[in-house]
């Protein structure tokens, strides 16, 4: 049992340890008390000396933390301290000016309303007399320049300046029944017959009728120089060549086995597409017209067209193929080709809409039926394809612009419409709607501005929709055309 001595001194050190009153003792000074000294220590017999980290083994303390003498801190005076800042910055927030103080306040330290910062009242001060500024015949001069380059917008009438009547026009989509000749003349196949319609005159005439009972026209195709020359295809396959000025049958030609779908000119040789799927080359000078047989396509050939310097042919089949021929198999003696230069698989349906960019070589737009209803742009020198747009229904035929970068396309299912393509971005700029049924047919005017569209509804209308050339660039191309050697039909013997 412990003694009442060690009890005690038990109790009396317990107490100390519990007594915060009393003076903590540490090696370490107080940094006040420090302080104090550096005050009272002259600066002059004051000497930095540098501390250096004690050596181990000698008996200076070590120490791992500062432990602060409270017993110094007077708490009950920094209470009251940081009370009176408190009560001094609210009554400063209760004290603070009102909105009209502070902007009359405002206003007298910036002159008491004699200036403004911003005023509206007056313009700009005027220049002094006879002050020109260097830039003024700069913008000048942009200025008219841009008003010599740009050119406005033209105005693209929505309704048809006319409408003509074309009853037993067939809705047939592989047909190719409509076409505007050089010499201003409107070829129409109207079931066996085959119609003229004078576009000065507005007369119309009777060139020729099919005679067997189950024969129909299937195609026209007007010869590119002269337009005196009209080819037309039947349904019995046969392909023949009436003189429109004399309304006389030139020559009749054989070579197909079923219906004449498509026809193309390229100088004196015909190119007629068929049922029979094969593609036959006419060289309409020789009795022996027959010079080439193509076999390319696996169903009906309904499109075709050569390229605008002779060099290609395009043709597009009922079996979704987009094949290009070279013009040397027209050349020459009798001979078949098995297979084209290039064969395109991307359409989804018949392609019966091809044209030819009369502003860049080797450039073709096509045009797929109702399960592709896409134009696409080829480079038909390596058939890479340009472009390729979604129209939304089946294209029919396709037609360039030839006074400005436009194509120009019509429709059948579902909208039955004429829609304008700005090239090369194929942004549609134009819908032109009228036909209560697809428009099967596209035609252009010799002056390049008119279009007829021949329609499933039996009626032709003709949209005024391009531009008429410019007088400079139409002279330039009269100049180009009476340089260049021309070989039409006119001095021809056609047997």
């Amino acid at each position: 049992m412990p003694s009442a001595k060690s009890y005690v001194q038990e109790q009396l050190e317990l107490d100390d340890c519990l007594n915060f009153n009393e003076e903590v003792k540490s090696s370490v000074e107080p940094r006040w008390k420090r302080k104090a000294l550096q005050a009272k220590t002259p600066r002059s017999s004051h000497k930095r000396s540098r501390s250096k980290t004690p050596k181990r083994g000698k008996s200076t303390p070590q120490h791992d933390r500062f432990i602060p003498n409270r017993g110094a801190m007077d708490l009950a005076n920094a209470h009251f301290n940081l009370m009176k800042e408190n009560s001094s910055g609210a009554s400063n927030v209760m004290e603070s000016p009102t909105r009209a103080e502070f902007n009359k306040t405002l206003a007298n330290s910036m002159g008491a309303g004699k200036s403004r910062v911003l005023a509206f009242k007056k313009k700009a001060p005027a220049p002094p007399e006879g002050y020109e500024n260097n830039l003024k015949v700069l913008y000048t001069q942009n200025k008219e320049k841009l008003a010599r380059t740009s050119k406005p917008a033209r105005h693209i009438p929505s309704a048809p300046e006319r409408i003509l009547d074309a009853p037993d026009l067939l809705d047939d989509y592989y047909l190719n029944l409509v076409d505007w000749g050089a010499s201003n003349m409107l070829a129409v196949a109207l079931g066996q017959t085959v119609y003229l319609w004078n576009a000065e005159t507005g007369g119309i005439e009777e060139l020729c009728q099919c005679e067997g009972e189950d024969d129909y026209i299937t195609s026209v195709k007007f010869v590119q120089e002269g337009g005196g020359y009209l080819a037309v295809g039947s349904n019995f396959g046969e392909t023949k060549l009436w003189d429109i000025e004399t309304c006389k049958l030139l020559r009749s030609m054989d070579g197909h086995s079923a219906r004449v779908s498509s026809l193309s000119w390229n100088q004196h040789i015909l190119s007629s597409g068929s049922r029979d799927s094969t593609i036959v080359h006419h060289d309409v000078r020789v009795a022996e017209h027959k010079v080439a047989s193509l076999q390319g396509h696996l169903q009906e050939v309904c499109g075709l067209t050569w390229s605008p310097d002779g060099q290609m042919l395009a043709s597009g089949g009922n079996d979704n193929l987009l094949c290009l021929w070279d013009a040397r198999y027209a050349e020459g003696g009798r001979q078949t080709v098995q297979s084209p230069r290039l064969k395109i698989t991307d359409h989804l349906a018949a392609v019966k809409a091809l044209a030819w960019c009369p502003h860049q070589r080797n450039v073709l737009a096509s045009g797929g039926g109702t399960a592709d209803r896409t134009i696409k742009i080829w480079n038909a020198a390596n058939g890479a394809c340009l472009n390729s747009v979604d129209t939304g229904s089946q294209v029919c035929s396709l037609l360039w612009n030839p006074h400005e970068k436009e194509l120009l396309s019509s429709h059948g299912f579902s909208e039955n419409q004429l829609c304008l393509w700005k090239y090369p971005s194929m942004v549609k700029t134009k819908e032109l709607s009228g036909h209560s049924a697809r428009v099967l047919h596209l035609a252009l005017s010799p002056d390049g501005t008119t279009v007829c569209s021949g329609a499933a509804d039996e009626t032709l209308r003709f949209w005024k929709v391009f531009e008429a050339l410019n007088p400079v660039k139409r002279q330039k191309r009269v100049k180009g055309a009476a340089g260049a050697s021309r070989v039409g039909l006119s001095g021809m013997n056609i047997r």
